[in-house]
């Protein structure tokens, strides 16, 4: 497994599209960085989700790992989750946090802001496609409709899983 450099990330968004918007400016190191789509005001122990403004695609042959920005935890948020990205997730990212600032003041997050990193790594092995409950998250059917496309020329199953996706959209309304 190896962590993917910029040059990488690049090619896969150009052949992918597993950032979009995808923005230069946004590449950090060995990573991407994702922003906050709406603005976000925490009170002292208040526990919210932060929803990613980009869209993400993770191919079959890779996962992503997702982390908060450091300058955050000097704040005082703390992150709940370490957030792996399945192979084959398609949708907006969430990362759970919770206001823990010694000072107790409320802590806001804008619109905008750039707030999580994630890092692709290739995978080794048959891919296992992610099927579960949390594809296409926070998208809107447009958005879904502009990613099947891609989905259908790299997803194995994607008949198989298309039924999946459907059903389980459908039980979620």
């Amino acid at each position: 497994m190896t962590v993917l450099g910029k040059d990488k990330l690049i090619e896969l968004n150009e052949k992918y599209k597993i950032v979009s918007p995808f923005k230069g400016s946004q590449l950090d190191g060995d990573g991407y960085i994702l922003t906050v789509g709406k603005d976000c005001t925490l009170q002292y122990l208040e526990h919210q989700n932060v929803i990613s403004d980009e869209i993400v695609f993770t191919p079959p042959d890779c996962v992503a790992y997702l982390t908060a920005k450091s300058r955050y935890g000097r704040m005082g948020l703390s992150f709940l989750n370490a957030a792996k990205v399945h192979s084959g997730f398609c949708g907006r990212l969430a990362l759970e946090i919770v206001n823990l600032s010694n000072d107790r003041h409320p802590i806001t997050i804008k619109k905008g802001d750039h707030f999580m990193h994630m890092e692709f790594i290739t995978r080794e092995g048959k891919p296992s496609t992610y099927d579960g409950e949390y594809q296409f998250q926070y998208m809107t059917n447009d958005e879904i409709n502009a990613y099947l496309p891609i989905l259908r020329k790299v997803i194995p199953d994607f008949e198989k899983l298309s039924k999946i996706w459907l059903k389980k959209k459908l039980n979620h309304k």
